[in-house]
């Protein structure tokens, strides 16, 4: 199985991550013209990590974006769906406790971590809503959200511009640096089918989580969404007001 669907069967995500493992942080270096890491610093910033608090980073792939956590004293929880993924990061950083992990059924007891953070993996769930949720269960109250996601660019031209790359530039440049260039035409499918900011912004409010907010990188092609976990919320989901209609 070389890629997922739009279904994004749990089995086929992982599959298609496994394929692209060892030159997966090439790749996007590649395709995103070394934009992705300045997205990683941003990301970074807003969760505003301190030495000692614990961290749980969710589909943190080979452990790119856990290694200046770790390296800053921070207590960081690298977890993936998939195995491909989770071996290369311990060959690379095996100091790094990496966990196998679905993020609609998250392997750790509620209140767990200070913050939670996830970079484009969100847009790979069956079940946002769920997966939202299931974040703010392993929240501690208080605790903070930052979701790091493609999505969509602001400038009307742009965006023009910006869709046809992805569905038309992006799988040829993918064959070229890639071992397994159908996944990155599942890539460009899901960002177009992915919500915009604000749509975005309002499910993770209904999940439970309250300060939201977000703040576009490179003119809306990443957005990154903040939040915090209610200190009064439920423990094992949304606050029993966002159920409401």
């Amino acid at each position: 199985m070389s890629r997922a669907t739009l279904d994004k069967d749990p089995r086929d995500v992982a599959s298609m991550f496994d394929a692209v493992a060892r030159r997966y942080d090439l790749t996007n270096d590649v395709l995103s013209l070394g934009q992705d890491r300045a997205w990683r610093r941003a990301t970074l910033a807003a969760l505003a990590a301190q030495p000692g608090e614990t961290v749980l980073d969710l589909a943190a792939g080979t452990g790119t974006s856990s290694e200046p956590l770790a390296d800053a004293g921070v207590h960081v929880v690298p977890c993936d769906l998939s195995t491909g993924m989770l071996r290369e990061g311990r060959r690379r950083r095996p100091d790094l406790p990496f966990v196998a992990g679905d993020a609609l059924h998250l392997p750790f007891a509620d209140a767990s971590f200070d913050a939670v953070t996830m970079s484009f993996g969100l847009r790979n769930v069956s079940d946002v809503d769920a997966a939202l949720a299931e974040l703010l269960r392993v929240t501690r109250p208080g605790g903070r959200l930052v979701v790091c996601e493609f999505s969509r660019p602001t400038f009307a031209p742009f965006r023009v511009v910006y869709t046809n790359y992805l569905m038309r530039a992006l799988p040829p440049v993918a064959r070229a640096v890639s071992t397994s260039p159908d996944a990155y035409v599942y890539l460009a499918e899901s960002i177009r089918e992915w919500p915009g900011q604000r749509e975005l912004g309002r499910q993770v409010r209904r999940a439970g989580w309250d300060q939201v907010a977000f703040r576009n990188l490179s003119g809306g092609i990443v957005a990154l969404h903040r939040a915090v976990r209610p200190e009064t919320s439920d423990p094992r989901g949304a606050r029993p007001e966002a159920a409401r209609p």
